[in-house]
C-alpha cells in the first residue's frame, strides 16, 4: 500500500519532511478492523509527533502518524462484533500505533464508530479526535450534567480552533450551558458565534474582557491553548467549587495549591489515554462517536470542517502542517484521498 511517513524530524519546509513509500497492507488482530481510508484530517498532535519524534535520529522504517479518519471496512479479526466488512466507519486512533496517512490502517473496533451518514467522507473525517476530546473534557473529566449544571457558565479558551469549535457546541447544544469563548480576529470571532458561542472576548486581556462581558467568575475553564500562559488568569476567573480542565500539557510545574482557597478542581484530558492503557472503559470512544454521529445526523451538532485538500500526497500534507503550525488556522483542514 502507498504510505507518507518521515525517518527523522525536520521543519516542514525540509525536502524530505514527508515522504512517500510502499509498505505491506497490515493484517487485523482478533479485535482490529483492517480500513481502507477514503479521508483523514489533520490535528496539533500530528505536528507535535512529527517534530518530535525522531529528532536526532533516522528511523530504519519511516513512522506513519495522522489520527482521524473515515474509511470502509475490508476485513475484520476473529473476534470483531461490532463491525461488518463494507461498513462505514470513522475513528481517531491510537497513538501506540501506525496512523492514518496511508491507504490502510488497522484500528480496534472499541474505538471506532459509524460514519455519520449525513456528512460526506471529508466532513466526518474532521470530527472524531476532536469530538471525543471535547465529550471526555466536558463529560468525564468535570462530569457536567445538563440537569444540574445547566445554565452555569464555561470560559473556552481557544473557541475557533479544532476542539474549541466542537466543544462550544457540545457546552451550548448538549449541557445547556453559558458559553463564553477566545477569540480575537473577525474571522474567529464569526466562527465562535456560528458554533453557538453566547459571548465571544478576547484572549489578549481576558479578566477584563470576561469581566466586561458581565461575568465576575465562571463555573467552569477549558484551556486549549497554554496551561501556563493562561494559570494565573484561570485561577482568577474560576468561580469558588469550580473546575478547570486541559488538553495542552504543561513545561512547568503548575501551581495547583492557587487553588486551595477556593476548592477548585483541576483535570487533564487526553483523548490516548483509554487506548493507550487498554482501559477497561475503552469501548466507551465507540459509544461517544455513535453518540456524537447520530447527532450530527439529527442537526443538533454540524461539521467543523474549514478546508478540504485533494489527494494523499506529501505536497498536501505538507500544506496541512504548514497551516497548523501558523497557529491561525479556523476549525478543521480534511485531506480526501
Amino acid at each position: 500500500m502507498k504510505a507518507i511517513g518521515f525517518k527523522t524530524s525536520l521543519p516542514i519546509t525540509e525536502k524530505e519532511s514527508f515522504i512517500e513509500f510502499e509498505t505491506q497492507k497490515p493484517v487485523p488482530g482478533a479485535r482490529d478492523l483492517l480500513v481502507k481510508i477514503d479521508a483523514i484530517s489533520v490535528n496539533p498532535v500530528d505536528f507535535k509527533i512529527r517534530q518530535n519524534s525522531a529528532k536526532d535520529t533516522v528511523l530504519e522504517t519511516p513512522k506513519i502518524i495522522g489520527w482521524d479518519a473515515v474509511g470502509i471496512v475490508q476485513a475484520v479479526g476473529e473476534k470483531v462484533t461490532l463491525f461488518e466488512v463494507g461498513d462505514l466507519v470513522y475513528y481517531a486512533g491510537d497513538i501506540t500505533k501506525q496512523g492514518s496517512n496511508a491507504e490502510y490502517q488497522i484500528i480496534d473496533e472499541r474505538i471506532v464508530g459509524r460514519k455519520p451518514k449525513s456528512l460526506s467522507i471529508e466532513e466526518a473525517a474532521v470530527i472524531p479526535l476532536t469530538a471525543l476530546t471535547a465529550w471526555e473534557i466536558l463529560f468525564d473529566r468535570i462530569r457536567i450534567s445538563a440537569e444540574r449544571d445547566k445554565g452555569k457558565s464555561i470560559l473556552i479558551i481557544g473557541g475557533a480552533g479544532g476542539v474549541g469549535s466542537i466543544a462550544i457546541q457540545l457546552a451550548k447544544k448538549i449541557a445547556g450551558l453559558t458559553v463564553i469563548a477566545t477569540a480575537s480576529r473577525p474571522e474567529t470571532i464569526d466562527w465562535c458565534k456560528k458554533q453557538g458561542a453566547d459571548y465571544v472576548v478576547d484572549h489578549k486581556n481576558l479578566i477584563s474582557a470576561v469581566r466586561e462581558a458581565g461575568f465576575e467568575h465562571v463555573d467552569f475553564i477549558l484551556d486549549f491553548v497554554d496551561t501556563n500562559a493562561y494559570w494565573d488568569i484561570m485561577t482568577e476567573l474560576i468561580k469558588p467549587q469550580g473546575h478547570i480542565a486541559s488538553i495542552t500539557g504543561s513545561s512547568n510545574p503548575i501551581a495547583l495549591n492557587s487553588l486551595k482557597s477556593k476548592s477548585v478542581s483541576f483535570s487533564w484530558e487526553l483523548m490516548y489515554t483509554r487506548s493507550m492503557f487498554q482501559t477497561d472503559d475503552m469501548i466507551e470512544q465507540h459509544h461517544i462517536l455513535n453518540k456524537v454521529a447520530d447527532l450530527l445526523d439529527e442537526g443538533i451538532l454540524k461539521t467543523t470542517l474549514n478546508q478540504t485538500l485533494n489527494g494523499l500526497t506529501v505536497e498536501n500534507l505538507k500544506k496541512a502542517h504548514e497551516l497548523l503550525e501558523s497557529g491561525r488556522t479556523i476549525g478543521k483542514i480534511a485531506i480526501k484521498f
